[in-house]
């Protein structure tokens, strides 16, 4: 599993075409290619008049990049190294699963996957990877805003229905209705029209209620959320500068041993 794969002199140059700009931009224009071609399928007249070039399309854009994959797996110092990160496992399972689909009637799973390949274009770009990375970072911290928000909508959505079951029953009749109410109002989605203002013509202390919530909800932790993921965006950016910086600070430092060994070596030759 860890042994290399190809001679060092062949991998290298492999790893030089691999990570080559234009690589990677081909690589890309394929994956929007894809997206299109995708896309277009969901006109059905369209669809079943091109039927078979669409079928073709994406037989060939499939083995396009089983090919990338195949290419990028040999330029890997070893086949374990390159499944440690996990996009290339991303890439690995999206390719693979669209050749265990392609013979089969599974057409719905298929087409699924076929959309889901263009998701590869996250993984291509190393700016989007960054950018999900440092989202996957936020996950604990947003799992705490999670829980503060579910005990402020079931408090809200339990004085709600307490206060307008009978004003409103289509909204606050039950607490299912009344959290459902409550998410198309943290949403300011027509919260003012459609849910407050039918309310508030019978009950006018009824705003007090929604601003409240819209406030608490909405404006406090909305603003939260954002906070956390701009925090770990940050932190992932200053994180990878530390990387390079410490790579940087290697290379020279090998560059000095090796100076310092060459001068040993003329000293010794000298004497």
């Amino acid at each position: 599993m860890g042994k290399k794969t190809l001679p060092p002199e062949w991998k290298s140059k492999l790893h030089s075409i691999v990570e080559h700009k234009w690589f990677t931009g081909i690589i890309i224009t394929l994956i929007l290619i894809n997206a299109v071609v995708v896309g277009l399928e969901t006109y059905p007249a369209l669809y079943s008049e091109y039927s078979s070039f669409f079928w073709t399309a994406d037989k060939i854009l499939l083995w396009i990049f089983t090919i990338e994959i195949a290419l990028r797996l040999l330029a890997a110092r070893t086949i374990k190294h390159f499944f440690k990160n996990s996009w290339n496992w991303f890439d690995f399972l999206i390719v693979a699963a669209g050749h265990l689909f392609v013979g089969a009637y599974f057409v719905t799973v298929l087409r699924i996957l076929r959309v889901l390949r263009v998701f590869r274009a996250v993984s291509v770009i190393p700016s989007l990877r960054k950018l999900v990375d440092a989202l996957l970072m936020t996950i604990p911290a947003l799992g705490n805003i999670m829980f503060l928000m579910s005990i402020i909508f079931y408090i809200f959505a339990v004085i709600g229905t307490m206060l307008f079951q009978s004003t409103a029953p289509e909204y606050f009749g039950s607490l299912q209705l009344s959290l459902l109410t409550l998410f198309q109002v943290v949403t300011l989605e027509s919260w003012a029209s459609d849910v407050m203002r039918p309310i508030f013509a019978e009950l006018p202390w009824a705003w007090l209620y929604f601003v409240a919530f819209v406030l608490v909800g909405t404006f406090v932790i909305f603003n939260l959320f954002i906070g956390v993921i701009v925090n770990n965006v940050e932190k992932a950016e200053n994180g990878e500068k530390e990387a390079e910086n410490t790579h940087e600070e290697v290379k020279e430092l090998r560059k000095e041993v090796k100076e310092l060994k060459e001068l040993l070596e003329r000293q010794a030759i000298n004497k």
